[in-house]
């Protein structure tokens, strides 16, 4: 153990990621990227003009595209790291094959081991990121020039074993069940998220949606005045026929042999030997690298793609793990390529219309949780964190399942996590273990095999277990040894039987 304490561990920790994210959304796109961040929103908050209220309006059941600090970066542990990091990335890549000068060699502003230790790093923090940045990475191959192609490949090859070992680490060797699957619309055809098409798109995301068309048709019509339409031609046909081979065997491995995907496996071959023949032929596309807009908007209309047509985790709003950094990446063309242009009413009513909202909730959201909300009882954590302080590190504890047991937050092994947690992540079988830690911790008679099956040496029981446990009938009180106990509960040994009550003498 480190020996920092909890509280003032996790206090500077949100401290340091909201300093690194701050710089390096600066760094990725100014000012209006770091707006981006904080101010997102659609046209939920523009309820603040009939009561002038500051609420977190975009906090309801029917709105998908939520406040992301709020949501996400307070939530999500993970994106601590994954944001600056990921940003960080992508500020570089733009730097060192866009913007760096021949006589620095591309070097760009990271190091080639800092580079790759951000990127093969990622799958350990965020699956989702390291998505994306493998997408960006497709798409700067292809917008990119021969040098380009080679450092990318250099990279990505370089990360294959790290970033595949963190992914075995993540996923409990490869049992976790993979969640990707056909899912269009994202999440506008589901539960209390649903509305008809155009309603849930801009009543989310308000002018975002035609500003962002607006910038890719310009864009677009770049690519094609410059005659450099045939790479992408040739890389949509490629990601149309792998896609569809690689959902054609996977649908048929996962249910069964059925001729009609057995016909789509047949097409997709065909796009594949084509475009093959058409590069064998003419080449890949130009040997000069497109400029930096067109292969970042390319990229996050790649990503958007996959977010809007992939199912990626169980619940589908998930899916904005990786859908953000479409939304991240288009923020410095947005403003540089489009608003940047216009005069200054203009862009302030732009800039108004895409960013009140989001400010509203924001700071409503904020109001609201001004004496902070409750996670943990601090007490019940040090005196738990003392108790258990001597006891080995890999030792398993048998205690209720939640997200912010005593235990977890004092760093100690448990049978089970959180089951919400779970299933988001793919471990869609954690029943069968759900329900021997249940059997185990209401005393059923095998209750000792149960625990050497959960591989279990000592059980806790606290408030929650009392609670959720209440029929328990408790045999290891009368055969295991107590460990510790105090006003939060006990904790019993099983590997060491419970010494013989001394003898009475008359």
């Amino acid at each position: 153990k480190a020996n920092v304490d909890l509280i003032r561990g996790l206090v500077w920790v949100g401290l340091l990621a909201s300093v690194a994210t701050f710089y390096a959304f600066y760094r990725w796109g100014g000012g209006f990227a770091i707006a981006g961040f904080l101010f997102n929103g659609g046209l939920a908050g523009f309820q603040f003009l009939r009561n002038f209220k500051f609420v977190d309006y975009q906090d309801v059941n029917n709105i998908a595209w939520k406040s992301i600090p709020l949501t996400m970066f307070v939530t999500q542990r993970g994106l601590l790291y994954a944001l600056p990091a990921g940003l960080v990335l992508l500020w570089h890549w733009r730097e060192k094959y866009f913007r760096s000068k021949e006589d620095r060699h591309r070097s760009g502003p990271l190091p080639f081991w800092v580079e790759l230790s951000l990127y093969a790093s990622m799958p350990l923090f965020h699956l989702h990121t390291f998505m994306a940045l493998s997408i960006v990475l497709v798409c700067l191959f292809v917008a990119g020039d021969p040098q380009i192609r080679g450092h990318v490949l250099t990279l990505v090859l370089s990360a294959l074993i790290p970033a595949t070992f963190f992914v075995w680490l993540i996923s409990d060797h490869f049992q976790a069940s993979s969640v990707l699957e056909f899912h269009s619309g994202w999440a506008q055809n589901d539960g209390e998220f649903k509305m008809p098409f155009f309603r849930f798109w801009f009543f989310n995301f308000g002018i975002l949606v035609p500003l962002a068309f607006t910038l890719i048709g310009l864009i677009a019509w770049q690519v094609y005045q410059s005659r450099e339409a045939r790479r992408f031609e040739l890389s949509a046909v490629l990601a149309i026929g792998l896609g569809a081979f690689v959902l054609a065997c996977w649908r048929i491995g996962r249910h069964a042999f059925s001729w009609r995907w057995a016909v789509v496996i047949f097409l997709a071959l065909i796009l594949l030997a084509w475009c093959a023949a058409r590069t064998v032929k003419g080449g890949f596309g130009g040997k000069e690298k497109l400029p930096e807009e067109v292969a970042f908007i390319f990229a996050a209309t790649a990503i958007f793609i996959f977010f809007f047509s992939i199912k990626t985790a169980p619940w589908i709003w998930d899916n904005l793990k990786i859908g953000i950094w479409a939304y991240f990446i288009v923020l410095p063309f947005l403003w540089r390529q489009l608003i940047a242009q216009w005069e200054l009413p203009i862009r302030a009513a732009v800039c108004f219309a895409l960013f009140a909202s989001g400010f509203v909730s924001l700071f409503g959201g904020l109001a609201a949780g001004k004496d902070g909300f409750g996670f943990a009882n601090r007490g019940e954590v040090d005196a738990v964190g003392f108790a258990v302080r001597k006891m080995p590190l890999e030792a398993r504890f048998a205690a209720w399942p939640t997200y912010n047991h005593p235990l977890l937050l004092d760093g100690r092994k448990v049978v089970m996590g959180y089951p919400g947690h779970l299933w988001t992540q793919g471990f869609d079988e954690y029943g069968k273990t759900n329900e021997l830690l249940t059997k185990l911790m209401q005393g059923a008679p095998n209750w000792r095999d149960l625990s050497r099956t959960l591989h279990v040496r000592y059980i806790f029981w606290g408030g929650e277990e009392k609670t959720n446990y209440a029929s328990s009938t408790r045999p290891w009180e009368k055969t295991a040894t107590l460990a510790a106990s105090g006003t939060w509960g006990a904790i019993y040994d099983l590997e060491q039987a419970r010494p013989p009550a001394p003898a009475t003498t008359q």
